[in-house]
């Protein structure tokens, strides 16, 4: 069965910085993935066991928006539901926090994951490093 832990800065970001190394630095070749927002967000962590398999995090700006980002679900386990895990996860622990909403920012071949979660899109396409990439938000009051 898997559990899921959330919790605030660099506690268990190790566990959150194995995945999205294999996923994000590993597997799709990003360079800039660990930023100085990760000593603030909220990380979702998803263990197979004690195996940490999927991750997310929540972050406040500085304009008071609520963002959900640096999703990133292990290879062998994709297809059987854990992204939704995790972004539940993560928007349980923003309604905690009384946010309206969240935004995002998507990979453009992962935008119909989203909408499916009710998230929108609003913008125009951009890059992130070297993939396309669309805004998308969601308000919890709807």
């Amino acid at each position: 069965m898997y559990r899921t832990v959330i919790r605030q800065g660099t506690g268990q970001f190790g566990d959150a910085r194995a995945v999205r190394t294999d996923v994000f630095v590993v597997e799709q070749g990003f360079q800039n993935e660990f930023d100085e927002i990760d000593a603030r967000a909220y990380h979702a962590v998803l263990y197979d066991g004690e195996r940490p398999i999927a991750t997310g995090r929540t972050f406040q700006d500085q304009h008071g928006n609520w963002h959900i980002g640096r999703v990133a679900v292990r290879k062998e386990y994709r297809g059987a539901g854990i992204g939704v895990l995790v972004m539940r996860a993560l928007e349980e622990k923003l309604r905690e926090l009384h946010a309206p909403g969240a935004e995002l920012s998507a990979q453009i071949q992962a935008a119909g994951f989203y909408k499916k979660l009710g998230y929108r899109p609003f913008g125009a396409e951009y890059w992130d490093e070297h993939v396309p990439h669309i805004a998308m938000q969601k308000s919890f009051s709807e």
